[in-house]
């Protein structure tokens, strides 16, 4: 049986193309009439120092889904951010924020991490952003441009955040907000993120590496 929140979060899946095809055709609506001055102000990007080990959870999930961790060297590492994809990206994050019911690994699943792609409608911090990424690669952003990253929230506790590189700086989407913000002004202490250049993870400076992202 297919619970309500099941089919809340199909209908996020069916509704991205649709979200991008009104996008891509509107003319006089408030996304077309946007400007550059509505994107992010330029600012420099998350600095890469190097290999760092990988979540154990994103390896388990991998191994399930192998597609959505792949790495393809042919894709752009980053995007040119214009209007109309400002607005594919702020509404896919907040269109995924309102429809999953946000709940903890160990109440979910009964083990301290597992990361997963909410299909029933229900996850933490990681199943947010990856099923955000599925979405926002079936619009038509590249993968290799979103990289999962795991940081040291407000609280002090392991989390999981997608980092989408583009070319005024890389912008975090999270599920604690739908407000899509430059990575510095999140508040949090940037550990690691998944390379973009294989399929393994790259250090961003932060002291701390936390085993898990066990929180909502």
């Amino acid at each position: 049986m297919t619970t309500g929140f099941g089919q809340r979060v199909k209908r996020v899946l069916v509704g991205a193309g649709m979200l991008s095809a009104a996008l891509v055709s509107a003319q006089g609506d408030g996304a077309a009439a946007q400007t550059l001055a509505a994107l992010p102000m330029p600012s420099a990007g998350a600095p890469d120092l190097g290999h760092a080990r990988p979540i154990v959870g994103w390896v388990e999930f991998c191994a399930r889904y192998a597609s959505e961790c792949a790495v393809d060297p042919g894709e752009p590492a980053q995007v040119t951010l214009t209007p109309r994809l400002w607005h594919t990206v702020t509404g896919i994050n907040r269109q995924v924020n309102t429809s999953l019911r946000a709940v903890t690994d160990q109440e979910h699943w009964g083990v301290p991490d597992r990361w997963d792609l909410a299909e029933d409608g229900s996850g933490d911090c990681e199943d947010f952003q990856l099923l955000k990424r599925k979405l926002l690669a079936q619009a038509g952003l590249p993968r290799r441009a979103m990289r999962m990253t795991v940081v040291i929230d407000e609280k002090g506790e392991g989390h999981a955040v997608l980092m989408l590189r583009t070319d005024r700086g890389d912008l975090v989407l999270d599920n604690k907000t739908s407000a899509v913000l430059p990575w510095h002004k999140t508040g949090y202490t940037f550990i690691k993120r998944e390379s973009q250049d294989a399929t393994a993870w790259v250090s961003l400076g932060g002291a701390t590496a936390p085993t898990v992202t066990a929180n909502r």
